[in-house]
């Protein structure tokens, strides 16, 4: 399956999923007075390193949270599923299930088919993290097609403490082309 890519400075599509616990959710809309997003897709209960990944978020949850960034983890699994992995994560971020193919490919997601002796069903998204700003642009973008490619959760926090203080008016890394057509 293929997918558009988003390019780093546009706005992150308004995709409502819905959460453990209950409800829905934007997931490209900070909460709790927090002004910053991210959102990290995990490829599902079928993945041991995501459930690694997932507890590494929590340690890194008040780094995030204390640079005004709210923190959300996606993926295609139904509610059963996510509830049951999160079990091993405890997180206390929030955490969306049912991210569609549609969803998946606007997000510009690699996307995989189960595979013999898989614990899936049914095509899943593989791992993309996104940092979205207070205008809604993309600050940062991090897609892999497999799930031992991540970014440090470390060092995306020191990103964006760098992204909001020293070079806060920097222009977004990665636009050149977009930046010489004005």
């Amino acid at each position: 399956m293929t997918s558009k890519k988003l390019a780093a400075g546009s706005v992150f599509p308004a995709i409502s999923l819905p959460v453990l616990g209950g409800g829905r959710r934007d997931i490209s809309r900070p909460r709790d007075g927090l002004d910053w997003m991210l959102v990290v897709v995990y490829r599902g209960k079928h993945c041991p390193l995501c459930t690694t990944y997932l507890r590494e978020l929590n340690a890194a949850l008040a780094d995030l949270n204390a640079l005004g960034v709210d923190v959300i983890a996606v993926s295609a699994d139904s509610e059963a599923r996510a509830a049951a992995q999160m079990e091993e994560v405890s997180p206390r971020f929030d955490v969306a299930c049912g991210l569609t193919i549609p969803q998946m490919q606007e997000l510009g997601l690699y996307i995989s088919d189960p595979r013999n002796g898989m614990d899936v069903d049914a095509p899943f998204a593989e791992p993309g993290l996104f940092v979205i700003d207070e205008t809604g642009a993309l600050q940062i973008v991090d897609i892999s097609n497999v799930p031992f490619s991540r970014p440090s959760l470390e060092w995306i926090a020191k990103g964006i403490g760098f992204r909001r203080g020293p070079m806060k008016d920097a222009p977004i890394n990665g636009t050149y082309a977009r930046t010489q057509r004005r």
